[in-house]
């Protein structure tokens, strides 16, 4: 009977023991509770946060190779972006593909020099506040034998001298053009036309003497200096380049060699508003004052020259329409007419 009791107490002593450790074992449980929700709330938290830090104001800027290989934009970037708070990103590309990059809703400004081109882009709605800020002189430039004879020329006889004598194998005449669709090219298809050629059927495969690089600026000014070719260009990325190449200053003067920078801000259905605004921002920092100043000033010191004429300084006589207004502040945030173009779908 002792014993049985002496086994009952011992029973009953385990029997406790164990309700106790799966209490602890459950008050253990409960109170880390807190400890895990707490670390996933803050990885819940915590990337948004991320998110709100690294979002920021950014403002597309399509442009031409012919103004960015000189360096404004680099010049003026960080003073617009203290100015207004906002990150500008800035692609180069001939006039054209900046225009078809404006077009589909990729850039928020464009920012290019052919007049034709950029009435047109206006005409079918896709831009507002056209202004034109500055300009400078295309040129001819070639190698300093001038093989061709062409210095001094005017632009359509020094156009027409090339063709002939490219045409008929003259030793060390060979002519490289941007071939891109560009404000470069298409200034050079220009003179083309006023010298009475198509450029089509006349020039383009006219034979081996006449080059396309499909390329900016630059890189044909440097194509060009390697093959001891001709080439037209803006005369400012000329300066930028001039101490990599072999090609001097040809033909300088002649009314269809005026070069004309413009700026609008893009416009279509599924542009943001504050997009626009900040656009807007854009031409009118462009346009300013203190702007039009560095404009004026910018290449001095390097160069010996500015690589620009601002509009503040002097106002080029050109075909009518050529020159946008230049002193009116952009305010317009939608199109005078009802419509508006949709942006193109892009793919990734």
């Amino acid at each position: 009977m002792r014993k049985n009791l002496h086994f009952g107490l011992i029973a009953c002593v385990i029997a406790v023991l164990f309700v106790t450790s799966l209490f602890a074992g459950c008050t253990s449980s409960t109170t880390a509770k807190p400890a895990t929700t707490t670390a996933v709330a803050a990885a819940t938290t915590a990337p948004a946060a991320a998110t709100t830090a690294s979002a920021e104001k950014t403002l597309v800027i399509a442009t031409t190779t012919s103004l960015y290989d000189t360096g404004l934009l680099d010049y003026l970037q960080p003073i617009f972006e203290k100015q207004y708070g906002v990150t500008l990103k800035i692609t180069s590309q001939g006039t054209g593909k900046a225009i078809e990059l404006a077009k589909k809703g990729d850039a928020d400004v464009l920012l290019v020099h052919s007049p034709s081109q950029e009435l047109a882009f206006m005409k079918d709605g896709y831009g507002l506040n056209r202004r034109s800020f500055a300009s400078n002189s295309f040129i001819i430039v070639g190698p300093a034998a001038d093989p061709a004879g062409i210095k001094d020329m005017t632009p359509e006889l020094a156009m027409t001298t090339l063709l002939l004598k490219g045409t008929n194998k003259t030793a060390g005449v060979a002519f490289v053009s941007r071939g891109d669709n560009s404000g470069t090219h298409s200034a050079e298809k220009t003179v083309w036309s006023k010298a009475g050629y198509n450029y089509t059927t006349q020039v383009q495969k006219s034979g081996d003497w006449y080059v396309e690089a499909g390329k900016g600026m630059g890189e044909t000014l440097q194509m060009a200096s390697e093959k001891g070719a001709y080439a037209l260009t803006d005369e400012g990325t000329y300066l930028a380049y001039k101490n990599d190449l072999k090609l001097t200053p040809l033909v300088t003067k002649g009314a269809s060699l005026l070069n004309i920078y413009s700026v609008m801000t893009v416009y279509n259905v599924n542009q943001p508003a504050d997009k626009i605004a900040m656009a807007n921002n854009f031409v009118n920092f462009l346009i300013s004052n203190e702007t039009q100043a560095n404009i004026g000033t910018y290449g001095v010191d390097k160069y010996g020259k500015a690589l620009f004429i601002p509009m503040s300084v002097e106002v080029p006589t050109a075909t009518a329409g050529w020159v946008g207004d230049y002193s009116t502040p952009a305010t317009a945030i939608a199109p005078a007419a009802t419509t508006a173009p949709v942006a193109a779908a892009t793919t990734a």
